[in-house]
């Protein structure tokens, strides 16, 4: 079944704000590891090196706040998938990692640090 319209806008608003989360990252000294990192236990939207850790971030993209902040959206199931996806990108055992979102939006972007 093709996407819908609404589908294929919120693909291309995601992937948009991956590349701008990505660039932000990088002009901060974050090193690149991996984008789109799928496992069984889903995707890790980016894979950063910063310092002796390794980063995780869920990028969240949003056109507003109308329906509340985009850092709200990440659940304890994500959060658990999130742990998951470390230690397999670890192969078992998991990294010196952190967990981080940003948030993207229009005329923004908001990384937390740690956010779990």
């Amino acid at each position: 079944m093709p996407d819908s319209q609404k589908d294929l806008h919120k693909k291309l608003l995601g992937k948009k704000g991956e590349a701008l989360a990505a660039k932000y990252l990088k002009k901060r000294g974050y090193k690149l590891l991996a984008k789109n990192y799928r496992t069984p236990f889903g995707e890790a939207d980016l894979i950063f090196s910063h310092g002796e850790q390794t980063v995780f971030v869920e990028v969240k993209t949003r056109t507003s706040t109308a329906f509340g902040e985009a850092k709200e959206s990440v659940d304890k199931f994500k959060q658990a998938r999130y742990r998951k996806i470390a230690l397999y990108f670890g192969k078992g055992v998991e990294p010196n990692a952190r967990f981080d979102v940003v948030e993207v939006y229009p005329d923004t972007i908001n990384h937390i640090v740690n956010a779990f």
